[in-house]
């Protein structure tokens, strides 16, 4: 398998699928529809919509009914990343190697533009009932993962915890409760719906959910990583961010080389529970691997 001619692949079928539900730059708010785009389409790993459609796969689903979940995750992860980079919190002007929205169309903008995509995320992920309406009730569950892993119990919660914590030194403990819901819950989020909307037993689903949450943070402390070995041409966002926002992170709290055997730790245990629902997962495997030993 040539796992980069594959990657790609997805990524072009899921970017279709983006500016297949995007919503038409007409009205007297075109504005805002136009902010949406350029923010949506920056570019990306594409990680969150391509694992749902993975785990999709693994459980043999079949049918659009991922698709409107597919555009969904991707404006949600993208409209916390467009706040994310608001002067009151990072005050960031780079993302994905461009000017980000509130720099582009003003603070007032950007922060519209987050919520624009956020709100129109559940307009998006509820056309599923159109798709496949026998399967009422497998979408029902999956815009109740989705809602929850997004809110104060999952993404948000964690973001709050993060900003409120800020040149505090949270504790160690604290530290992986952020990670967790910060970052995790969305690549939580993604794996479960996939499942669900494929006709996973509970367990399964119970066992994705694992998966994911390793997964998570392992990828975020790849990130806190790279945000001190990196730089900004090689990411296409600014590094030492986090030292600017005097956030305590992994590398911080247990150094470059723990934190390095840590992602390593978590990512296997992911893999090896991963061959305990199939034991050719390939491409899936694959994915997992490259998230967390990724240079940008």
């Amino acid at each position: 398998m040539n796992f980069k001619y594959e990657y790609q692949k997805r990524v072009e079928y899921i970017e279709a699928i983006l500016r297949k539900y995007l919503p038409k730059q007409e009205g007297h708010q075109k504005i805002i529809m136009e902010a949406m785009e350029y923010s949506l389409m920056a570019g990306g790993k594409r990680l969150r919509p391509m694992l749902m459609w993975e785990s999709f796969c693994l459980f043999r689903g079949e049918g659009e009914i991922i698709e409107p979940f597919m555009a969904a995750i991707e404006m949600i992860h993208t409209y916390s990343l467009v706040h994310d980079d608001l002067p009151a919190m990072d005050n960031d002007e780079y993302r994905r190697g461009r000017k980000t929205t509130h720099v582009v169309y003003g603070e007032d903008m950007g922060i519209l533009a987050g919520d624009a995509l956020l709100n129109y995320a559940f307009e998006t992920a509820c056309r599923a009932f159109d798709i496949a309406p026998e399967n009422s009730r497998r979408i029902g569950e999956a815009l109740k993962i989705l809602s929850g892993k997004a809110g104060i119990y999952g993404m948000i919660g964690g973001q709050v915890v993060d900003v409120k914590e800020s040149g505090h030194g949270p504790t160690g403990d604290l530290l992986d409760f952020i990670y967790r819901l910060k970052t995790s819950a969305l690549i939580e989020s993604s794996m479960m719906i996939g499942a669900v909307l494929a006709g996973a037993e509970a367990e399964e689903i119970g066992r994705m959910e694992t998966i994911a949450r390793k997964i998570g943070l392992a990828f975020q402390i790849q990130d806190d990583i790279l945000d001190i070995t990196s730089t900004t041409e090689v990411l296409g966002k600014s590094v030492y961010s986090d030292e600017k926002n005097e956030k305590t992170t992994y590398v911080t709290w247990k150094g470059l080389e723990a934190s390095k055997e840590e992602v390593a730790l978590m990512t296997d245990e992911a893999v090896r529970e991963l061959s305990l629902i199939r034991e050719n997962c390939g491409f899936l495997e694959e994915l997992l691997k490259s998230l967390v030993y990724r240079e940008k």
